[in-house]
Order: C-alpha cells, then structure tokens, then sequence
C-alpha cells in the first residue's frame, strides 16, 4: 500500500481515483495504475534520475513486448524550479525527447506565480520538446488564475487545478494550484491511450 503525502496523495486522486464505488472522488481515469516516484530535491539532478526511471521501465516493457517493466504512457510533474530558464537545465530538457522517443508524453506545471515564464523562466515548463505539455491553472470560469504563471511560447494549455476536491492524507479536501491543474492533462493522456 502506498502512503503518499500532503502533495503527491491528491495529485495521484486526481489522475486516478477509483470511480463508479459510491466513495469519495473520481479521478480523471478510473482505471490506470500509478508508479509514484519521489523526486527528492527539485534540482536538474532529481528531475534525470526520476525520469530516468520511468524511461528504462517503458524502454525495458516496449524490449520485451510486454514481459518485463511498465507500459507508462505519460509523466507528471507537479514539481518544478521557478525562475530557471531551459538553457541552464539542458539534459532535463534533452529527456523529455528521449522519453517521447519510447512513447511517454510529459506534463509539467509551471509556477504558482503570476510570471512571464517566457521572460523569468521555469522548469521545466519552458522546455521545448514536443513531448512536454507545460500547463497552467484555471478557475472554474475558464480564466487563468491571477496565481499562476503564463507564457505565449512556453505554456501549451491551461487546466482547472482551483480548490480541486480530491484525496488528501486520511480521507478527502481541497487542493489547489498548478500541481492540481496538470494532473488532469496527464490523467486524460492516460484515458485517450486505455480506450
């Protein structure tokens, strides 16, 4: 059994909470199965060693047509650097093609901040690989959260991650911000490849 925290628990109820039981909270995909993965630090050095976790799975499972590791179609990484331009962090950038090379899409916050990241930065949403979905925050109107960061070429989409009902460490409550939003791209990634 696996006891996340105050953040990764209502992330992981977001993208996957078990649905149709009568309990709690639905996640975007009823059905999908979960490999949380601790990134410790949030450093370019974290960020390659819990990527290249879920990339030597895939690799391992796409190898032995099935037998061996883990069919991850997609990442999330509710977790970031603010401020860090996609320059000074260029392998964690060079990742993301690697993974989309094997077949995992990604999907990134950005900043809980009301930042041009196209000007200040931040990773790893100003990265520029066609594998990466960078995602903002939006409020149930359809309208960015004024706490959450923005970019004409950085951010790809904005999702609803304001007061998200979901799980929580003991049962079941709000949570918000950017980290709530992207799991919702990553749990319909999910969704689209299970149909």
């Amino acid at each position: 059994t696996w006891t996340g925290g105050s953040h990764g628990t209502p992330v992981a109820g977001i993208i996957g909470a078990s649905g149709n039981n009568g309990k709690g909270v639905t996640g975007t995909n009823w059905r999908v199965k979960l490999l949380p993965v601790n990134y410790g630090l949030a450093t370019e050095a974290s960020a390659l060693s819990s990527y290249e976790y879920a990339y030597v799975q895939r690799k391992l499972y796409n190898t032995t047509k099935g037998g061996k590791g883990a069919y991850i179609v997609a990442t999330n990484a509710s977790w970031g650097v603010d401020n860090l331009q996609a320059e000074e962090a260029p392998l964690w950038c060079a990742l993301f093609d690697s993974l989309g090379s094997i077949g995992i899409l990604n999907c990134g916050a950005t900043t809980n901040s009301n930042t041009d990241v196209d000007s200040r930065g931040d990773m790893p949403t100003t990265c520029t690989s066609e594998y990466l979905i960078s995602v903002t925050n939006m409020t149930r109107e359809d309208v960015k959260l004024s706490s959450a960061g923005y970019g004409k070429k950085s951010i790809d989409l904005g999702s609803y991650g304001h007061q998200v009902f979901t799980l929580t460490r003991n049962d079941y409550g709000t949570f918000g911000g950017t980290s709530a939003a992207t799991p919702h791209v990553t749990g319909v990634i999910g969704l689209i490849y299970a149909t």
